[in-house]
């Protein structure tokens, strides 16, 4: 959440105040670099399917050059195959309840309230994001920056936390992105955010 200092009301990032999956996991400086949510019996699976995702997606435009109405048909099909999966991928790890929390996100991190003294400035957490209704898991690196009482819950010792991303791959950056144009247009049409 990054902020010009010469204009303190200026940001370098959309905002929006969404509800969200949203799982953490602090990062400590002995840790090896694997990935903090690895699924290990997927992950090959998973890596096979975004090669041939994207193999799909360069091969679309060429077929597009030929044959409009076909590519047009494989889109659709690939955007039902995908939602399917999503739907599949969700039913089998489903959060729980309590991974579901009222944010404040933008491309460059996210706020979100937790139980007071649970993290300090300048903790680094691994954050995967469930962005719905697309169903997006972005992850990245985020430290805490800033961390702030919540005055709205007294006595339930509860605290806002603010992260910034600090690594974060750019494909995922770019579905948070598209997240938050999609609930900002979904605002202006007046419609449910999420």
């Amino acid at each position: 959440m990054t902020s010009d200092h010469n204009t303190p009301d200026r940001r370098d990032f959309y905002r929006i105040e969404d509800r969200i999956g949203l799982e953490y996991r602090r990062i400590h400086p002995d840790d090896t670099g694997g990935d903090p949510f690895a699924e290990d019996h997927l992950d090959s699976l998973k890596s096979e399917l975004k090669r041939l995702d994207q193999e799909f997606r360069n091969q679309l435009p060429l077929l597009a050059e030929r044959d409009r109405l076909a590519a047009s048909l494989l889109k659709s099909l690939n955007g039902k195959v995908d939602t399917l999966a999503r739907i599949m991928a969700f039913d089998q790890n489903p959060l729980q309840p309590e991974d579901w929390r009222e944010v404040t996100l933008s491309e460059g991190g996210v706020s979100f309230p937790t139980q007071g003294g649970e993290l300090s400035r300048g903790d680094l957490l691994a954050l995967r994001l469930t962005l719905p209704p697309e169903l997006y898991r972005p992850q990245g690196a985020a430290e805490v920056v800033d961390i702030t009482p919540l005055e709205s819950a007294p006595g339930a010792g509860l605290e806002l936390i603010h992260t910034s991303f600090v690594d974060i791959p750019e494909g995922d950056r770019q579905q948070i992105a598209k997240h938050v144009m999609a609930w900002q247009i979904r605002q202006r049409q007046g419609g449910e955010p999420s």
